[in-house]
């Protein structure tokens, strides 16, 4: 009762996925790394309005996801959910914090063996911070793409913690103190959690995600975002076109980790060329309620995307007529609403 009096009804609602915890070989812990109030104290009173989260907030909130297997996860911001899953043998934490104006910084932690990697590196500070207070050491840092804001801190950590560096290997020369070099097909391990590299280029020409498939969890940079995709400055529809298929072929429990709030832009975006979508409406009105308090809207899921994301959504006849393209593919229909989004 504290807790929904603390956030509301509805913020509350959208972290049962969360919050819940299922006893046995089902189970899902969570820890905070700060108490309640400081978890989801805005740290500025326009940061709803923007959007954005503040950089004064770095030490106010973290969220710490502890599992020893994927069965609870998010597959919408309002409903928890469980499925059955296989046994993980490996224990992880993801501590959640913002970085610059609008990024998420991410650690992804073996409990296990104590390996630690960054997932990109905005900033230098925020990472040795939230380190410290988790007592671990920086062990990799994998990097999904080499835009300043993703790998910009890579040198600082590496001085710091003489971690080892994973990034793409289709932009291998552009990532600081690159290590290693991966791409579809390839595997990341961080201590005894081993992810899938997949290849999701379009943001940038080399752009990877990592998917931990036994965890149920992805991280995708800028390729995916909630009720959006990146800007495509590097790549070709075609490819960015493919990335999308690719992610959307994902498990839809699977929680996506993006790299950026925007959700509420983006959903202002998807409600023009959708706004029949019965999902989408819910959604916007829950995104706000979240943002006005200071909440993030990241993670994601699979299925809360193709049901709400017009970049996952080229068979909506709603969409198609919007765009004059009844009959076309989803090819052409992914396009035209990137370029649209373009110039929104």
């Amino acid at each position: 009762h504290e807790l929904m009096n603390l956030v509301g009804r509805g913020a509350l609602i959208a972290l049962l996925p969360i919050l819940r915890t299922v006893g046995g070989t089902q189970s899902r812990s969570v820890a905070f790394s700060t108490a309640p109030s400081a978890l989801f104290a805005s740290s500025c009173s326009s940061v709803a309005g923007r959007g954005t989260v503040s950089r004064a907030s770095s030490v106010s909130w973290a969220l710490a996801f502890a599992c020893a297997v994927p069965s609870l996860r998010p597959t919408s911001a309002v409903r928890s959910h469980s499925s059955a899953a296989s046994s993980c043998s490996a224990r992880m934490e993801v501590v959640q914090f913002p970085c610059l104006s609008d990024n998420y910084g991410y650690l992804l932690h073996c409990t296990e063996t104590g390996a630690t990697a960054a997932i990109d590196t905005p900033e230098v500070d925020p990472y040795l911070d939230q380190l410290s207070t988790k007592g671990w050491k920086l062990s990799h840092i994998l990097n999904t793409h080499h835009h300043h804001d993703h790998a910009g801190g890579n040198l600082g950590l590496k001085g710091a913690t003489n971690c080892h560096i994973v990034g793409p290997k289709g932009e291998a020369s552009k990532i600081p103190g690159i290590d290693t070099a991966v791409d579809q097909g390839d595997t990341v391990k961080v201590g005894n959690l081993v992810g899938q590299v997949i290849n999701v280029g379009g943001h940038t020409k080399g752009h990877v995600a990592y998917y931990f498939d036994k965890l149920g969890i992805a991280f995708v940079g800028d390729a995916l975002f909630a009720m959006g995709c990146g800007r495509m400055f590097e790549g070709t529809y075609d490819q960015m076109y493919a990335s999308m298929q690719r992610l959307a072929a994902l498990p839809d429990e699977t929680a996506i980790y993006c790299a950026h709030e925007y959700t509420q832009a983006n959903g202002k975006f998807a409600m023009s060329v959708e706004p029949g979508n019965e999902a989408l409406q819910k959604r916007i009105k829950e995104v706000a309620d979240l943002r006005s308090k200071g909440v993030p809207t990241v993670p994601t899921s699979i299925k809360l995307e193709k049901a709400t994301n017009p970049f996952l959504r080229w068979e909506s006849a709603e969409i198609k007529k919007k765009f004059g393209l009844e009959g076309s593919d989803g090819l052409a229909v992914f396009s035209e609403c990137r370029k649209r989004k373009d110039s929104f």
